[in-house]
């Protein structure tokens, strides 16, 4: 009861064992990493305010062109709505869209004096795969991310609203889904990063009652 456990932790740098949470979202030409193209990704930093509870940043976000060979599905550009030859895209190279969003995530991992970003997704695993996948093809030496370990969102939604589509998680968590800004990097990872927020706050507000309730029964 006197030490704070890490939920409860008030510095982003305890929460999460030195992890930074960054939402990450990305629209692809298909479902395989290495043989599919990356056409889009978005990420949402995590701050945590005074009270210790999370709120995302705004987000940072790029097109991206596909890199040489690259397949593209026909199918997922259908979902998408993405024209890989639009020339106003403004797509930069896998490297530079790389550069961009490291470069937002290293300086907010400095900020809140962590160690290392952690992926946070909604089925983070694809997110993750196209991710580390663009990294080795062009060879960054400086991923903020770790390479494996993630936070997935249907999990979360799913123990805490019985929910595991993105759509109705979010709705479940009190926020508004417009299906038709859906399957748009940008709008899916603030729509993902407003439902990881919820669901560790809801933790957090439970375990302050929690905490209340046992700290009112003591002697």
């Amino acid at each position: 009861m006197e030490q704070l456990n890490n939920s409860m932790a008030a510095l982003m740098a305890d929460r999460f064992r030195g992890f930074l949470p960054v939402i990450v979202d990305v629209e692809t030409g298909g479902f395989d990493a290495e043989r599919d193209a990356l056409l889009e990704i978005a990420a949402v930093v995590i701050g945590m305010d005074q009270e210790g509870n999370l709120y995302p940043h705004p987000v940072v976000s790029t097109h991206v062109e596909a890199f040489p060979g690259a397949n593209i599905d026909p199918r997922s550009l259908e979902i998408t709505g993405i024209d890989p030859d639009n020339p106003l895209r403004g797509a930069l190279n896998e490297r530079a869209a790389l550069d961009h969003i490291f470069q937002a995530v290293r300086l907010a991992i400095r900020e809140n004096d962590c160690q290392r970003a952690i992926l946070v997704g909604h089925n983070a695993a694809f997110d993750l795969g196209f991710l580390n996948a663009a990294v080795r093809r062009v060879g960054h030496k400086r991923n903020p991310f770790h390479p494996f370990s993630s936070f997935d969102t249907v999990t979360l939604s799913g123990l805490a609203f019985g929910q595991t589509v993105l759509s109705k998680g979010v709705q479940a968590a009190g926020y508004t889904f417009d299906a038709r800004e859906a399957h748009s990097a940008v709008y899916d990872a603030e729509r993902t990063a407003l439902l990881f927020c919820r669901v560790v706050n809801r933790l957090r507000a439970l375990e302050v009652l929690e905490l209340e309730r046992v700290g009112s029964t003591l002697p």
